[in-house]
């Protein structure tokens, strides 16, 4: 669920808590932003994806918070910073995040409008063990100029089973955590290059 940026600014006062993230979060730089239970303990939390200060070559932040369930007050968990691709000058190339209703986290990313080779890209972030893992990869892909090359490749991280292009394909599972994630790693299983 998408939450209005007056809302949220109002509810977070956006200061951060950790010494990993910046004081403050200028509202402008919020992407996208969405609420769940990621820890499963009643209480709803907050995901955002924050774009990099302008000027910079860096990718887009995640920003995760937790209700502490004491004062009911969320507090921030954790920041990836320049973790998550978008442009958001160009049509067809923002990132999102959304919420699943299982409590995981949902981060697109996509090219739909440059060049010939059009490509999705979907992390399933989870809560496990106290922190935030990657869960689930997802790719597909398909050239503009020749629709028979396509990619859809589906495995899940924690196991490493999974399709790509119709065949079953297995690494070994494992967890991997968000801020130690790199695309290069889902890609490899799929047979991407």
């Amino acid at each position: 669920m998408k939450m209005s940026l007056a809302v949220m600014t109002a509810f977070l006062g956006l200061t951060a808590t950790t010494a990993q993230a910046e004081k403050t979060i200028d509202p402008d730089r919020i992407v996208f932003a969405a609420t769940g239970d990621w820890d499963k303990d009643g209480s709803s939390d907050l995901a955002m994806l924050v774009a990099p200060v302008e000027g910079t070559d860096e990718d887009h932040a995640v920003y995760i918070y937790l209700n502490d369930g004491d004062s009911d007050r969320l507090k921030l968990r954790t920041v990836v910073a320049n973790k998550v691709w978008g442009d958001l000058t160009m049509a067809g190339r923002a990132p999102s995040i959304t919420a699943l209703e299982n409590g995981s986290i949902l981060i697109t990313t996509h090219n739909d409008s440059v060049g010939r080779d059009r490509w999705e890209q979907k992390l399933t972030v989870a809560y496990r063990n106290f922190d935030f893992v990657v869960a689930g990869y997802t790719y597909t892909s398909y050239d503009t100029l020749d629709p028979d090359n396509t990619t859809e490749c589906d495995f899940n991280v924690l196991t490493g089973k999974g399709k790509s292009s119709g065949k079953p394909v297995a690494t070994k599972g494992e967890i991997v955590l968000l801020k130690d994630w790199s695309d290069d790693r889902g890609q490899k299983v799929c047979g991407i290059e």
